[in-house]
């Protein structure tokens, strides 16, 4: 059986009856002025099709583009497929050493680009995101949207809020929050500098209790950087120059939980192999069940017939000659 998708566009054949009329019209006021035999005279057709197959053609022409817009097809079975994909949370550390410039331009604004590429090497997964510092703040909940997740991280500005300190532990509580399924592996990527604590006993414990295994992408060199602020530099009170460097212990979170520890690169194949280091342990860690359905397109069909009509009522045009009276 035949069906319509935009059934409502078919409606628009009803201004085919106004159209009809005024041709009509135009052809009974010509008729009126001249009689049978002076328009004879007055023109001649000589090859082609006549005008009134012309019109004809063209309304035809009209009438199936319209229906080919309407969007016929015919009904197919439906069909269910599994879809796996794996939920990952994704963590940017934005506290103000992530504004370093031992890494051009900062660290922050180098953790967007490698999330950039993150979501070109993800396909069926579900992402969320947080931003963390001395505590958690949500910035995108779990989607398959990746366009809407670029445009997001993208515009992420942190210039004029103060965010000192980095708690994993909040990061850690939050990323909990953001899976459903309590009793399901989760999965958490970190973009970070590894923070300023030493001992992260407590967040390996939480992270274990919780099945959080923690992938970290270490953004920060071993020799530091200054961090940069609208009057200069920052300093401390004493006014020397404040350098932040790569905290290292923060290895010890991925290793222990079950993640991976990344350094940073400006090559892109460290992001692929994360991903596919995160692809093979989990496995697509998550099913969904998607119904399709095999529907049969047929707007070709009138689309076809429409042009078709258009071109020999277009090129097939009466040549028409004056006479004499």
């Amino acid at each position: 059986m035949i069906e319509f998708k935009y059934i409502e566009i078919l409606s628009l054949l009803i201004l085919i009856l106004p159209l009809i009329f005024f041709i009509k019209k135009r052809k009974n006021n010509i008729d009126n002025l001249f009689s049978t035999e002076v328009l004879k005279k007055i023109t001649i057709n000589k090859g082609g099709i006549t005008k009134q197959t012309r019109d004809i053609l063209m309304i035809l022409s009209i009438c199936f583009a319209i229906v080919a817009l309407s969007r016929p097809y015919i009904a197919g079975k439906h069909i269910k497929v599994d879809t796996k994909f794996i939920d990952v949370v994704v963590g940017f550390d934005v506290s103000n050493s992530m504004f370093a410039n031992d890494i051009y331009p900062d660290r922050f604004s180098f953790a967007k680009l490698k999330f950039k590429q993150l979501l070109d090497n993800f396909q069926n997964g579900q992402i969320g995101i947080i931003g963390f510092s001395s505590r958690a703040f949500l910035i995108s909940p779990m989607t398959h949207d990746y366009n809407s997740l670029k445009f997001l991280t993208l515009n992420l500005s942190f210039d004029y809020i103060n965010l000192k300190g980095t708690s994993i532990l909040n990061a850690l509580k939050s990323v909990n929050m953001l899976y459903e399924d309590k009793d399901q592996s989760k999965i958490a990527i970190f973009f970070t500098d590894g923070g300023d604590k030493d001992d992260l006993s407590k967040e390996i414990l939480y992270a274990k209790e919780h099945k959080i295994s923690v992938f970290i992408y270490a953004i920060a060199t071993i020799k530091g950087g200054v961090i940069k602020t609208a009057n200069g530099v920052l300093k401390d009170k004493k006014g020397d120059l404040i350098i932040t460097r790569l905290n290292t212990n923060i290895k010890q979170l991925a290793l222990q939980t079950g993640g991976a520890y990344l350094k940073y690169s400006l090559k892109k194949g460290d992001i692929s192999q994360l991903t596919d280091i995160i692809k093979a342990k989990y496995n697509q860690n998550k099913t969904k069940q998607d119904e399709i359905v095999d529907n049969k397109e047929l707007f070709f069909i009138p689309l076809l017939l429409s042009l078709i009509l258009f071109f020999i009522s277009i090129f097939s045009l009466p040549r028409k000659t004056k006479g004499s009276l």
